[in-house]
């Protein structure tokens, strides 16, 4: 019998006493004496047994019922004690996961926090800089000893280096450009090849290009270039899309932003494109010839969303308009901002700009449904217009430079510019749909109002009617329309809307357009 009691797994044999052992229990032992008989025992007098290794005898625990009860009651005690191990391990898991989130949360928290801090200050650093030549640098040249004059004018470059300004040359720039329009303006007339009232009674849907992604469909912005048969749009998607309209291809895809393009451009000259962002960036294109865009410059001046860019009549400055509630005068082919306008500090932002056709005046629509009207050459505010409920979301001047129509929440409203007031008023939707879209053809004789559908009007003067021309299909089911612009000679109407389609209506059977 085994010594041990237990069945062996490596069973030997004492050579003096027969008895059998383990051999792991007995190796303890034979350096001293055998443990049954007390006999001196060494390894020696040890020999081992071969048993037959595939079946083993079943063991003692196993050989009867309370042996089995036994083993499977010590088995469900070591289960429930480590289940209640795990269990304690869970817990405290759970309480350094929840005191790790909550340090998470306190520090991006702190990092918001501090975000707007920086950017508080850095505007309030810009509002300063653009005040200090105007303020700062007079009264030290006027009060400075004389052996600093050098200091200032190192001081007075530096502070020019941030916004120099509209210079004399510039302003005489606009200012003979207004003169050569207005001008050119008293002798317009009418284009013999402009679309007539029955034409546009009859455009329909002539095709339907959907231009932007899927994943975030949406068209905020569109524009037609006044001399080529191309139509851009900015979407939702972060990109910004160049159309051929003829072929009904996409000729260019502009990648560049990190958020929605909210205002596209183009310049009829040296194949530049413009476009705004809400990443706060405005950049300049550059067209080559095979058809590509690249990117020629990235403006950062603005804190906030940019809502708005409008090109002046010279071709050579354009206009930005931002929900930091300031304006940017830039420079196109440098990209140099010559002077930012408004108070950063603000509550108010803008949401639409547009030049006046002569370029000396500069319209801007608010957050806070105020219009407000600038001298382009000394950057003061002229005149204000208020009335609209909620931001004002387009505004557009008419060709012959007389009438300003302007969209919001709440209607469209025509202003005069003679005399400063809002004549006429069209409520064309319902308190809860607005007026994204709203814009004169080139000719100004005829207004365009894009909301949850799109309508016509007959331009007149300020005591006659505008007619309503046509009312196109209700887009709420597809898509509201945010955009709307007219092809050359109105022959053709651009409609961008949420649904990331560009429409084009004009007039059945037009091969142009099919698509």
């Amino acid at each position: 019998m085994i010594f041990s009691g237990e069945v062996p797994e490596e069973p030997v044999v004492s050579k003096k006493s027969g008895l059998l052992f383990e051999k792991r229990l007995v190796e303890r032992h034979v350096k001293r004496k055998c443990p049954v008989t007390g006999e001196p025992l060494t390894m020696d007098d040890i020999v081992p047994v071969k048993t037959n290794k595939a079946v083993k005898p079943r063991p003692l625990q196993a050989a009867s019922i309370p042996g089995l009860l036994g083993m499977f009651q010590n088995e469900w005690d070591a289960l429930m004690l480590s289940n209640f191990a795990l269990e304690q391990q869970l817990h405290t898991a759970r309480q350094e996961l929840s005191h790790a989130l909550y340090q998470h949360d306190a520090a991006c928290r702190v990092i918001a926090r501090l975000k707007k801090e920086r950017d508080e200050a850095r505007a309030l650093l810009a509002q300063a800089e653009r005040h200090i030549p105007m303020t700062v640098s007079t009264a030290a040249t006027a009060n400075a000893p004389a052996h600093s004059n050098g200091n200032r004018a190192v001081e007075d470059e530096e502070l020019k280096k941030v916004h120099p300004g509209i210079s004399a040359d510039t302003i005489a720039e606009l200012t003979d450009c207004n003169a050569i329009l207005s001008q050119q303006r008293k002798k317009r007339q009418i284009p013999p090849t402009l679309a007539s009232i029955d034409d546009l009674g009859r455009y329909t849907q002539l095709s339907s290009h959907p231009l932007h992604k899927t994943n975030k469909p949406g068209i905020l912005s569109a524009d037609i270039h006044p001399s080529k048969d191309i139509i851009a749009t900015g979407g939702v998607d972060t990109n910004a899309v160049i159309f051929d309209r003829t072929s009904g291809q996409i000729l260019s895809t502009l990648s560049g932003h990190s958020k929605k393009v909210t205002s596209v451009k183009f310049v009829p000259r040296d194949e530049l494109f413009v476009t705004g962002s809400a990443d706060k960036t405005v950049r300049v294109w550059q067209g080559s010839e095979d058809g590509n865009y690249n990117c020629r410059h990235i403006l950062k001046d603005h804190m906030a969303e940019v809502q708005a860019v409008t090109i002046h009549a010279t071709h050579n400055y354009f206009v930005t308009a931002s929900l930091d509630n300031t304006w940017c005068f830039y420079d196109l082919s440098s990209g140099l901002c010559l002077t930012q306008v408004g108070e950063v500090s603000g509550a108010e932002g803008y949401t639409s700009a547009a030049f006046h056709p002569d370029g000396l005046i500069l319209g801007t629509g608010t957050s806070e449904a105020l219009v407000r009207i600038w001298d382009v050459k000394s950057q003061s505010n002229v005149a204000k217009f208020d009335g609209h409920i909620g931001p004002v979301t387009a505004i557009t001047f008419s060709e012959n430079g007389y009438f300003l129509a302007t969209a919001a929440f709440d209607a469209v409203k025509l202003w005069d510019l003679r005399k400063l007031r809002n004549f006429r008023t069209f409520a064309p939707y319902d308190s809860n749909t607005p007026t994204n879209s709203v814009e004169f053809d080139h000719s100004g004789s005829y207004l365009a109002i894009a909301g949850s559908d799109v309508r016509l009007y007959q331009v007149a003067n300020v005591k006659s009617e505008w007619n309503c021309i046509k009312t196109f299909p209700d887009l709420s089911g597809t898509g509201k329309a945010t955009s709307v612009k007219f092809g050359p000679d109105a022959k053709y109407m651009a409609v961008g809307s949420m649904d990331r389609n560009l429409r084009i209506f004009g007039l059945p059977g037009d091969a142009s357009e099919e698509p």
